[in-house]
């Protein structure tokens, strides 16, 4: 459940924790889900930047890495001043689940509704693609 200015988004995917951990930091595993080129230094303080597309990209720092079980890092948009770089925060947690994984990500710190619904969209897309290449 969403409440003010949180997004969630919840995905089962058919890997264990640790898998589906290294595709969340590894840039080579990362741009094959979200992005087309990734800079991940996953620890804490470290960068992340991920290119989108040619004029998207996310920018932040990693706060918290727990491997294979949690993630919370900063985010916001280079040249956006609604969510600029580091304005808001990521937090992902991956939990075994049978065979897989369950996965949730709670985006904090949006400040409007429209980037709300921009950011959910964002991530519905790109951890459907997710399940799909961190599959076994």
């Amino acid at each position: 459940p969403e409440r003010g200015d949180v997004v969630v988004v919840v995905r089962r995917i058919a890997a264990p924790p640790d898998i589906v951990f290294s595709y969340l930091i590894d840039p080579a595993r990362f741009t094959l889900w979200m992005g087309v080129a990734a800079e991940l230094d996953a620890r804490p303080g470290g960068a992340v930047q991920i290119t989108v597309g040619p004029d998207a990209v996310a920018r932040g720092q990693y706060e918290l890495v727990e491997p294979p079980n949690r993630l919370v890092f900063t985010w916001g948009w280079q040249g956006d001043s609604e969510v600029p770089p580091g304005s808001t925060t990521v937090d992902v947690t991956l939990t075994a689940d049978a065979d897989g994984t369950m996965l949730e990500l709670r985006h904090h710190g949006l400040p409007a509704e429209n980037s709300r619904n921009r950011h959910r969209q964002g991530w519905n897309l790109y951890l459907s693609q997710l399940v799909d290449v961190a599959k076994r």
